[in-house]
């Protein structure tokens, strides 16, 4: 297969978002880890959070290494106490957030019939939950200044079924209706609520078996696609990517 061209390529001069802060959840690893690198690289100050100490403070260290202003936390995003302290941390140690990226995501895969409500708890709540607490922790300063972006990553798994994906496909599923009723809620106040829905990632998230690496997107691939979305033209309106690996499976 014949490369793509650098005309497909996003290259940006300079650190556009120089000031802006930006909050990732999930961000200590895979997807979330790549995203916080890039709104980095483009200058923002970023505030990432998980659960896993030694892999946040990694995470810490490189984005630091970037030149820009980091903070991170612990916190189950899955709390509103939490999610509370978070969000209060970061704007007391950066500045208002501009831009959130809810990442925070699980899977627990096979027939709904082998499943329990443990299980269920756990993806819906760390996927579709969170995106609700975060956001409303964030929302109050984005109304007050008449801007800002949230972009949550969703998955093809929003849009199409599978034996197994029961809990994940419901959880995400959940993510593209509350995504498209927060974008009407909101675009009032200028505020734009998007979603991406990658296909098949080479993260350590937990799913379905291994994939040829080749016919994977890598978390670059989708902190490209969020890096497209906020640096799209103030008067547009970038609300959905399908994010598809060049190679079928």
């Amino acid at each position: 297969m014949t490369g793509i061209s650098k005309a497909n390529t996003l290259e940006v001069a300079g650190t556009p978002f120089e000031g802006t802060v930006a909050l990732v959840t999930g961000s200590s690893r895979g997807i979330g880890k790549a995203v916080a690198r890039k709104l980095a690289s483009l200058g923002a100050g970023v505030a990432i959070c998980g659960r896993d100490a030694a892999a946040l403070e990694n995470t810490t260290n490189e984005i630091r290494l970037l030149g820009h202003p980091v903070c991170s936390q612990l916190a189950d995003i899955t709390k509103a106490s939490e999610v509370q302290a978070l969000v209060q941390v970061t704007q007391e140690k950066l500045g208002p957030i501009r831009l959130l990226v809810n990442n925070a995501g699980i899977g627990r895969f096979g027939p709904v019939h082998e499943k329990n409500e443990e299980e269920w708890d756990l993806v819906l709540n760390t996927n579709l939950k969170s995106i609700f607490l975060v956001s409303r922790a964030v929302l109050p300063s984005m109304i007050r200044a008449g801007a800002g972006d949230i972009i949550n990553i969703s998955s093809l798994a929003g849009k199409n079924t599978f034996a197994g994906g029961g809990i994940y496909c419901a959880s995400k599923w959940g993510v593209q209706g509350l995504s498209g009723c927060m974008a009407e809620d909101l675009r009032g106040h200028g505020i734009r609520v998007s979603v991406i829905c990658p296909g098949s990632v080479a993260t350590e998230f937990s799913g379905r078996g291994l994939k040829d690496p080749q016919k994977v997107l890598t978390p670059d691939d989708v902190a490209h696609a969020v890096a497209m979305v906020v640096l799209q033209g103030p008067q547009s309106f970038i609300s959905e990517v399908d994010l598809r690996p060049l190679a079928k499976p």
